[in-house]
């Protein structure tokens, strides 16, 4: 039985998943936690990460190398994406993870992996449980500081996140028709890039907690349930209406729902324009009516690889 784990620090959140794998079976999962850190904050506009946000990182990847150590974790790998690859005071984020990492596996830090990988790896793991006769799949992995878009071996990462447009356009709580009206059009212009890639598609599938929570709230689940969120499909006239009414809240009215995590509340009404965009363009372009919601992504690519 070999352990290993991965760990995924985004602009938004930072993620662990353990898992064990024998030689004869699929990798069992041991588990799977989530921290909202936001290391992203303010590189937009700075490009330097914040002390403070580093420090947050660092507190929730001791608790995570923790869990590892109690586990019996021998591999881990750690990658680090859009917030990380923009700041120019990088390497104090790097230096943190190399003496936390180097408790599991000596010599492990964190890696800057291109948009590009990471969408590769988002795709073998948010499409693991679908049926391939489903495809062509188009996976859009939806974070903080970018959303990449993948179909087979054609990958493209675009900069905009749903922290990324919070702090460059939506900074009204509700925000307000103009600064929504002036991020659309700023999606709209991004997606041009990647109109080719979604007119391919048979089959759309969003991984990651913007969709996941949207997912949750589409359903009107009392509690964030992972199992009845996986594979979920999402009609696209549902999930709008979904974005729609989250947009007309507050990010104290959405903190107060169950599904919601708090530190998603006040950034998932930019994400929600990312969403409608992306919803307008494949159905438009791909013909398509629906989404396939996916709790796995870039974490079990990793793993994957390590096993």
């Amino acid at each position: 039985m070999t352990r290993v784990a991965a760990v995924d620090c985004g602009t938004n959140s930072i993620r662990l998943l353990v898992s064990e794998r024998s030689s004869e079976g699929m990798p069992a999962e041991l588990t799977r936690q989530n921290t909202i850190i936001r290391l992203g904050q303010g590189v937009d506009e700075t490009g330097r990460l914040n002390p403070e946000a580093i420090e947050r990182t660092r507190k929730a990847l001791a608790g995570y190398v923790e869990t590892m150590q109690r586990l019996g974790v021998e591999k881990v790998r750690m990658v680090a994406t859009s917030a990380t690859r923009d700041a120019a005071n990088r390497e104090d984020f790097f230096s943190m993870t190399a003496e936390l990492l180097g408790r599991v596996q000596p010599g492990a830090r964190a890696e800057v992996i291109s948009g590009e990988e990471e969408a590769a790896l988002s795709f073998a793991g948010a499409t693991a449980d679908i049926d391939p006769d489903r495809g062509p799949f188009c996976v859009v992995d939806l974070g903080g500081g970018s959303t990449e878009f993948v179909v087979g071996k054609q990958a493209v990462s675009t900069q905009m996140g749903c922290v990324r447009l919070t702090e460059r356009f939506m900074r009204s709580d509700p925000p307000t028709a103009a600064e929504t009206h002036a991020a659309r059009a700023y999606v709209r212009d991004t997606l041009r890039e990647v109109a080719p890639l979604v007119a391919s598609a048979r089959t759309l599938v969003g991984c990651a907690g913007t969709f996941t929570t949207l997912s949750a709230l589409t359903q009107g689940l009392d509690s964030y349930d992972p199992a009845r969120i996986h594979m979920s499909e999402l009609l696209f006239d549902e999930l709008t209406a979904t974005t729609s009414a989250l947009r007309a809240q507050t990010a104290e009215q959405r903190r107060a729902n169950p599904v919601v995590h708090p530190g998603r509340a006040d950034v998932i009404a930019a994400g929600s324009v990312i969403v409608e965009e992306i919803v307008d363009l494949a159905r438009e372009s791909a013909g398509l009516g629906s989404v396939v919601i996916s709790e796995k992504d870039i974490l079990d690519g990793i793993v994957a690889g390590l096993a």
